[in-house]
């Protein structure tokens, strides 16, 4: 089977590109510069020359407060973008497997958040995501969008760097403890993707096509998780950070606002295709012990 992968370079891009290969995937794997995703003639032109019989979108604009001042531009990646890729692979008969977010909800829910739960986005990159989502959604019958959350990994900026790269600075560390969600180890997301792509026909005969929810167990706080990574590092390394201390979102003030739970339900994973959630602490111990 030959994948084309878009976002090559991402956090779940490249675990993609790492990944496939060892699966025994034919894969073009392509980034913003090989391929722009906001251009539409040239993506219908790349997707018809590829040969591809999956294409896989690990591309997004996902600076969350950037966004609240690049707004065009971040609707440009997260909904034009994936309405392109939507578009020319209707017309080539190809199905889209399309990486979403938990910032699509608002996070006023008490519990966790089920795929056919109301959306409600509270600034421009959730926006933008769900203006994604709802483009494929209408263009393409044979789409299946994975909402993740709070993804981190061995590529790109994610929180587990951050909070690595502070705690080898400074002795206290102040960190949000009253949003809650679900880390994912974004090698574990590409695994999902690159099984998801080798059920094609089984997800064809049983109308399998649709939005899912994928992320790591258990539900934690920004201040658990940080606790968390710190313990890890800790096995590997000494670090001057001696305390974590717990604050309010209200005392960490940012351009864009979070959802108060980002909390995923994935039961519908799990009971239509036979996929279970993984661990993020055993994603954080691969991620801190690869060299």
């Amino acid at each position: 089977m030959r994948i084309v992968i878009m976002g090559a370079q991402g956090q779940v891009g490249s675990e993609l590109t790492r990944r496939a290969p060892q699966l025994g995937y034919e894969t073009l794997a392509w980034d913003q510069a090989e391929l722009d995703i906001t251009d539409a003639g040239a993506v219908d032109e790349a997707l018809a020359a590829s040969g591809a019989e999956v294409v896989i979108n690990a591309a997004a604009y996902t600076a969350v407060d950037k966004a609240e001042q690049e707004s065009e531009r971040a609707f440009a990646v997260n909904r034009d973008g994936p309405a392109h890729l939507a578009t020319a692979c209707n017309r080539l008969q190809i199905p889209l497997l399309h990486i979403s977010t938990d910032y699509v909800y608002d996070g006023r829910k008490p519990g966790p958040y089920i795929e056919d739960d109301p959306t409600g986005p509270l600034g421009v990159y959730g926006a933008s995501k769900l203006a994604g989502d709802e483009a494929v959604r209408r263009l393409l019958p044979r789409h299946l969008i994975l909402r993740v959350s709070w993804v981190f990994g061995i590529d790109g900026n994610n929180f587990v760097k951050t909070i690595l790269r502070l705690a080898r600075e400074r002795e206290e560390l102040h960190i949000v403890a009253d949003q809650r969600g679900c880390p994912t180890y974004a090698g574990d997301i590409a695994e999902v993707l690159l099984k998801l792509a080798g059920r094609i026909s089984a997800m064809d005969a049983g109308n399998r096509w649709g939005t899912y929810h994928y992320c790591g167990e258990p539900a934690t706080t920004w201040h658990g998780f940080a606790e968390a990574i710190v313990e890890e590092a800790c096995r590997c390394e000494t670090l001057p950070v001696q305390t974590i201390v717990p604050i309010a979102t209200a005392d960490y003030p940012t351009l864009a606002a979070r959802p108060a739970n980002s909390v995923l339900d994935c039961a519908k994973l799990t009971a239509r295709l036979g996929i279970q959630p993984g661990l993020w602490r055993e994603g954080l111990k691969t991620m801190l012990t690869i060299p």
